[in-house]
């Protein structure tokens, strides 16, 4: 039962994303989802009480600001970011946003509150209720369109196969996403699938010819700088964690020598 709640927004916030597409462009949606870390550390902070560091907060920040400045310039004029349904697209975003970021933040949380829960523990219990939700949705809700995916399925044979495929490397790809989740923390898997998507952008752009201006370097400068801090930071901490319990551990050694030097 303690699955239910994110699974429903992890099934109704990818649906949003998909949709928003309808009303605006691919570079203005990753433009909108640039900032998805952002909401994970705030409602992880809000709703439970998850304490972040200022540089965490920073790095965030940086990384964030540093794609928006890339996106922004890669969409183009403001007419391929504007439209007259742009709104709606971008309401969809936000929404899209906010429900990943409550997904992330209880996986978190079930990690931090059932220490036996593995990365295989949440891809199951996800999948079920997520499953269970989309199957009622689609069979029973007015317009769910579950019969006529069947049909179509039966109809077109070779679609099914690849709808089978692609099922299964989501699947294969599922096991990293749930593996870093819970080793590392949804705040980092969010950080890699957005620095992802920036560098499939940045590697396009070079691959096809497409010469960058100075305000997208700038936004390459801040993503990087960003990155490099947060992995010093996280190696400074480690670093500082092994010296303290390096300094535990020898301590009682000490003491112990200094009681038998009293003795004899």
């Amino acid at each position: 039962m303690a699955y239910w709640a994110c699974s429903v927004s992890n099934a109704i916030g990818p649906a949003c994303g998909m949709l928003a597409l309808k009303y605006i462009s691919y570079p203005a949606q990753v433009l909108a989802k640039s900032s998805k870390m952002i909401p994970v550390m705030l409602i992880g902070a809000l709703v439970y009480g998850v304490h972040y560091s200022i540089q965490e907060y920073l790095c965030t920040f940086m990384v964030a600001g540093g794609v928006s400045v890339f996106a922004m310039k890669s969409s183009g004029t403001p007419g391929k970011i504007a439209s007259p349904n742009a709104p709606l697209g971008y309401t969809l975003c936000l929404l899209n946003l906010g429900l990943d970021g409550f997904t992330n933040a209880t996986q978190d949380a079930l990690t931090a509150r059932y220490p036996k829960v593995n990365a295989w523990h949440l891809m199951m219990g996800m999948n079920l209720w997520g499953t269970a939700y989309i199957a009622l949705f689609m069979f029973l809700a007015p317009g769910g369109g579950g019969y006529d995916a069947v049909g179509f399925c039966l109809k077109h044979p070779d679609a099914a196969w690849d709808i089978l495929l692609f099922c299964l490397c989501g699947a294969v790809g599922q096991n990293f996403i749930f593996l870093t989740i819970s080793r590392f923390g949804a705040l980092t898997n969010t950080t890699i699938t957005t620095t992802r998507k920036f560098v499939s952008i940045l590697v396009s752009s070079i691959w096809n010819g497409n010469p960058l201006s100075a305000q997208q370097w700038g936004g390459v400068a801040m993503v990087f700088v960003g990155l490099s801090y947060q992995i010093w930071c996280k190696y400074q901490k480690k670093s500082s964690g092994g010296s303290e319990a390096t300094a535990e551990l020898s301590s009682p050694t000490r003491s112990k020598s200094g009681s038998k030097r009293r003795k004899h």
